[in-house]
C-alpha cells in the first residue's frame, strides 16, 4: 500500500523558515518524481516544487524560486521542502505527491498518482 506522510507544518511569522518532510512507503521510491503542492482556501492546488528520480533535477514555481528548496534521499525514501523568507501568501495546506515515469509538466497535479494527507502551514504578518 502506497503511503505518503507529510510532517513539519506549523504557524510561523513572516520572514521565518520551515522544513516540511514527506516519508514514502509501499512502492519503489526511486522510480518516481516527487512534488510538493499547496492549496489555500478558495484556491486550486498548485505545484510548488518537484524533483526528478535519479539525477535529482528540480523545478520550482516562480513564486517560491530562491526561497524554497526541494531535496530527496532515495536511501531513506524521503523528500523535504525547505522554506525560507515565508510570507502570508505561502499559507496553505502543503501536500507531498509521487508520480512515475517521465514527466512533461512536473508542477502539474495531473502528473501525480499518489498523494499525502497534507500538512498546514500558516504564516502571519
Amino acid at each position: 500500500q502506497v503511503q505518503l506522510m507529510e510532517s513539519g507544518g506549523a504557524s510561523v511569522q513572516s520572514g521565518g523558515s520551515l522544513r516540511l518532510s514527506c516519508a514514502a512507503s509501499g512502492y519503489n521510491f526511486r522510480s518516481t518524481w516527487m512534488g510538493w503542492f499547496r492549496q489555500a482556501p478558495g484556491n486550486e492546488r498548485e505545484g510548488v516544487a518537484a524533483i526528478s528520480t535519479y539525477l535529482g533535477g528540480t523545478q520550482y514555481a516562480d513564486s517560491v524560486k530562491g526561497r524554497f528548496t526541494i531535496t530527496r534521499d532515495n536511501a531513506k525514501n524521503w523528500t523535504s521542502l525547505q522554506m525560507h523568507r515565508l510570507v502570508p501568501e505561502d499559507s496553505a495546506i502543503y501536500y507531498c505527491a509521487a508520480g512515475a515515469g517521465s514527466m512533461v509538466r512536473p508542477l502539474e497535479r495531473d502528473e501525480y498518482t499518489y498523494w499525502g494527507q497534507g500538512t498546514q502551514v500558516t504564516v502571519s504578518s
